[in-house]
């Protein structure tokens, strides 16, 4: 990366830890822009490409942005990979592609040994009304739109521990866009947000707190799991990155007297998860009524404080 004087168009790089970079373009318009892929999480390779696509999307719908193109990002296993499922996982992400609205104009490919599948997405914005991290205050409540688990779920799945409702739930979820949920975000005047990816709820959040010189106060509750997450924590049905959270994040959280099955699965990495909105106190009733007028699960599960010794504390 360039040491050198900073563009003045730059509007968000990589040094606050946002979710996507922007750009100034024209007169009070923003270009977003941000690449996400991953290994898969699921078994159906169309259900694949289409949490890809949701996830990739996601960035650019955590920064208040509507996506606009995208370019497609595969690697590719030549030889155990058969075509039809190659064909899957492209019509996948192109049919969620469509359902955004958003226009795939093309993309890459290479052979690798593992199997890797997303996007680079643009998207455009008024400058106004971006959503980046750095804008959370204290007085703000905290909602976040999907429930917590995806990791431990899908861990599960992978040695054959789940029954086949939850699985659906879960692939319906992971393949849920973040577009009602950013565009009520928008609406109603609230002043940051994050999604809720690889870090976990609580890494994501730090750096929102730590972005926004602010401490984030949360409520830690079962009702923000899918079912049977904490259950399967408790069993050691958990991926390496949910460790590998703890170990980076735990120095800059208060975990209080929460019990260990949700203090786990707070760390827990997510796949396509859901955004964490920061609304002034007086607009995020209007907020919540308005998400789930659109059908979108939302819980409040903190506020902002003023910065304290620590980013997070669990009450």
């Amino acid at each position: 990366m360039s040491h050198g004087k900073r563009d003045r168009r730059v509007l968000v790089d990589h040094t606050t830890l946002d979710d996507a970079g922007v750009f100034l373009h024209g007169k009070g318009e923003a270009l977003v822009q941000t690449v996400d892929f991953f290994t898969p999480v699921v078994d159906d390779p169309f259900d694949y490409g289409q949490i890809a696509a949701a996830n990739a999307l996601s960035d650019v719908y955590a920064m208040g942005a509507k996506p606009l193109t995208a370019l497609a990002v595969l690697c590719y296993p030549d030889a155990e990979l058969p075509p039809e499922a190659l064909r899957e996982i492209l019509r996948g992400g192109e049919s969620k592609m469509r359902e955004a609205q958003v226009s795939v104009l093309g993309g890459h490919s290479v052979r690798d040994p593992e199997l890797k599948f997303g996007y680079a997405v643009t998207g455009v914005a008024k400058r106004r009304q971006l959503l980046s991290n750095d804008g959370a205050r204290p007085g703000d409540r905290v909602l976040l739109t999907k429930p917590l688990g995806t990791g431990i779920l899908s861990t599960a799945l992978k040695h054959g521990k789940l029954e086949p409702g939850l699985v659906r739930r879960l692939t319906r979820q992971m393949a849920t866009l973040n577009r009602r949920a950013s565009e009520a975000a928008v609406e109603f005047g609230a002043r940051a947000a994050t999604d809720v990816t690889g870090f976990g709820l609580l890494g994501h959040a730090s750096q929102v707190a730590d972005a926004s010189g602010v401490t984030i106060r949360l409520t830690p509750s079962r009702r923000w799991f899918l079912p049977r997450v904490l259950e399967l924590a408790t069993a050691g049905e958990i991926a390496a990155g949910l460790g590998k959270n703890r170990d980076f994040y735990s120095d800059t959280i208060d975990e209080g007297d929460v019990p260990e099955d949700l203090k786990l699965a707070l760390y827990d990495p997510q796949t396509s998860g859901g955004l964490i909105i920061f609304a002034p106190r007086r607009r995020a009733p209007a907020l919540r009524s308005a998400l789930t007028r659109r059908h979108v699960w939302v819980a409040e599960i903190g506020e902002v404080v003023p910065r304290r010794a620590k980013s997070i504390e669990l009450a």
